[in-house]
């Protein structure tokens, strides 16, 4: 058996995000889909670059599609995330890869289309599989929901599916909250990470 394993934000899920996916299941028996997770004891810290929940992309998965997928909070950082670093170094961040690989059994590869993070994948001995970087990312669809927001047009709902745009909707008011919220991120060794927690 061959695992696909997909690690990503999509904070939201993007048409971008279900073509890979769906390549995926096509390339692998079962494919783990792990919307990143950041944590502070029980409470998951969201911000303007991560404002939906994971129960909220996890719900985005399922409404696009089906149940041929696993999704799982596996790729979960708690706080303090300093812990985590140096990569490679860090007993935290080994102990992040166990988790990531929970139940996986036989071969697996993990998809990036990002060649620096192929190499993070490479180093952590997940076995990256680097596909072709797709032009639609979950950062301009934010940005076109956060100008919705405040009074400018409705394109990003062209970038998701209808299932998608549905449960935005829904959580609107999670998009207004962050659409004038400060960037409360950090960015280290590539990666961004809550502020808070840190």
């Amino acid at each position: 058996m061959v695992t696909a394993l997909y690690l990503a934000h999509l904070n939201p899920v993007t048409n971008a995000h279900v073509e890979i996916i769906r390549d995926l299941a096509g390339r692998a028996d079962r494919v783990k889909v792990m919307p990143v997770v950041f944590m502070d004891g029980e409470t998951e810290l969201n911000s303007r670059s991560f404002p939906f929940s994971f129960g909220t992309r996890k719900r985005m998965l399922r409404a696009t599609l089906g149940d041929g997928i696993e999704v799982t909070d596996d790729y979960a950082f708690v706080s303090p995330f300093k812990r985590y670093m140096p990569p490679l170094l860090s007993r935290k961040s080994w102990s992040l890869r166990r988790s990531i690989l929970r139940g996986v059994d036989g071969d697996y590869f993990a998809y990036t289309g990002d060649k620096a993070e192929g190499l993070m994948l490479r180093l952590y001995r997940l076995h990256p599989m680097v596909g072709k970087r797709r032009p639609l990312s979950a950062a301009s669809v934010k940005d076109r929901l956060y100008g919705a927001a405040c009074g400018g047009p409705d394109s990003w709902e062209d970038d998701v599916s209808p299932e998608v745009a549905g449960i935005i909707r829904g959580e609107w008011g999670t998009v207004q909250r962050f659409a004038d919220a400060p960037d409360n991120t950090i960015r280290v060794a590539g990666m961004k990470f809550p502020r808070d927690g840190w």
